[in-house]
């Protein structure tokens, strides 16, 4: 087994292959990581989404015409649970930077910007209504995952963890997820894995408590009686906008969920819903 760590979208990357020697593979996937933090990082001002939501309209390259096709269609699909266009939402509760810079602020945040604005993609052709903007941090690393796992798998089977988003190419990948209780570890063959919760990107402004998963129908960070939700879908890409859909929908409706998934209550319980239910 060969292992690789480093930094790239503001996150920690692990790869994981099962091969004694994958130095070629292990390189071209960590480059694909910054590739695609190139083009997809809104934090970067020469990005290619930075450049989109300065101009509104690009010819865009085939990555992030499919990232923003993905994010779009994951938006109809979940009714506006997932909506790629929070990012004013996120800059005005004072998530503008990269969030290592990110710090408390005694001023009051100014108004809930709204989401929700028109997204057209037609071809490499991306147009963005007057007054939007896209965030593609979460739905980006999945797809980052993905990518990087399709090069690692050229060595043998493969893990590739992003921050909390998991993607896999055969074997069989014991996945431990924190719940209320411990650690309760998945045991992961195929597809991907994504968490999303409220308890790790926090900080404070005008004397409250702010975490980054914005809900779409308020522009306000979730107010949702769920801490942490976990689930494992065909790939990172999905489990990443699933895991969003059900920590907005809250516990009640979460928990009727066919998908794998775990889920963690605010108030210390935890659910499992799916096949692991």
């Amino acid at each position: 087994m060969t292992r690789r760590t480093f930094r790239a979208m503001g996150t920690d990357i692990e790869l994981l292959v099962d091969a004694d020697a994958a130095t070629d593979e292990l390189d071209a996937a960590e480059a694909e990581f910054e590739r695609l933090e190139a083009i997809l990082s809104r934090f970067r001002p020469e990005s290619e989404l930075s450049r989109l939501n300065r101009d509104g309209a690009i010819e865009a390259s085939a990555d992030l015409a499919r990232v923003v096709e993905l994010a779009v269609a994951a938006r109809e699909r979940t009714a506006g649970r997932f909506d790629p266009t929070v990012h004013d939402a996120l800059v005005a509760a004072g998530y503008d930077r990269s969030f290592e810079e990110v710090e408390d602020d005694d001023a009051p945040a100014p108004p809930a910007a709204p989401a929700g604005g028109g997204v057209l993609v037609d071809g490499h052709r991306i147009e963005l209504a007057p007054g939007v903007r896209l965030d593609l941090g979460g739905i980006g690393k999945g797809y980052a995952a993905e990518r990087a796992a399709e090069l690692l798998a050229l060595a043998g089977d493969c893990l590739v963890s992003a921050g909390g988003d998991v993607a896999v190419r055969g074997g069989s990948w014991p996945v431990g997820v924190e719940t209320a209780d411990g650690t309760l570890t998945l045991e992961l063959t195929r597809g991907g894995l994504a968490t999303s919760g409220r308890d790790r990107r926090r900080w404070r402004r005008g004397g409250r408590e702010i975490h980054h998963l914005i809900d779409p129908r308020t522009g306000e960070p979730a107010e949702t009686d769920l801490l942490r939700v976990t689930v494992v879908c065909s790939d990172a890409v999905e489990a990443e906008v699933v895991a969003k859909e059900l920590f907005f929908a809250g516990s009640s409706a979460a928990a009727g969920s066919d998908v794998p998934g775990v889920l963690v209550t605010r108030d210390g319980r935890t659910l499992l819903t799916g096949a692991l239910a």
